[in-house]
């Protein structure tokens, strides 16, 4: 069941079938954390998550989703906004949504990756691993380029 909040001109919703694909790919593909992600794969990847797409005037202006088990972890990922509504709070507001989302509550751990928004997931309470020697990755930087 898809769930919407609304604040001034923007809109929030977690209904999939309203997000455009050609925004999201378009801003992603070129994004550092997943340059070059074929649509194929994105859209797999939305199908198998909790999507929240950002509207302006029924224009999709920003975007993140949640890989979650709906029981004990959250991993938040691909958020954006599109440049020309940066600094207006939305990515705040998106972020405020979806930690406070109620299916996404009572959950042991949330994690995320960001190169440059310390600031703002900080504010929701991410910090740097508490125990980093026991998280261990395989990471393929460059998979989407193969």
């Amino acid at each position: 069941m898809s769930q919407e909040w609304i604040k001034k001109e923007y809109r929030i919703s977690t209904n999939r079938s309203e997000l455009d694909m050609e925004v999201i790919h378009g801003f992603l593909k070129t994004a550092y954390w997943c340059e070059g992600i074929p649509l194929e794969t994105l859209n797999r990847a939305i199908e198998n998550s909790l999507s929240f797409g950002i509207y302006k005037k029924g224009a999709q202006v920003g975007f993140a989703r949640v890989v979650t088990d709906f029981a004990s972890y959250a991993y938040v990922c691909d958020v954006f906004v599109v440049e020309a509504e940066r600094g207006k709070g939305i990515s705040k507001w998106l972020m405020d949504v979806i930690v406070n989302h109620p299916e996404l509550q009572g959950f042991r751990r949330w994690t995320l990756a960001t190169r440059d928004a310390h600031g703002l997931y900080a504010q929701f309470g991410f910090r740097p691993l508490a125990v980093p020697d026991r998280f261990m990755e395989r990471w393929d930087p460059d998979i989407y380029k193969k």
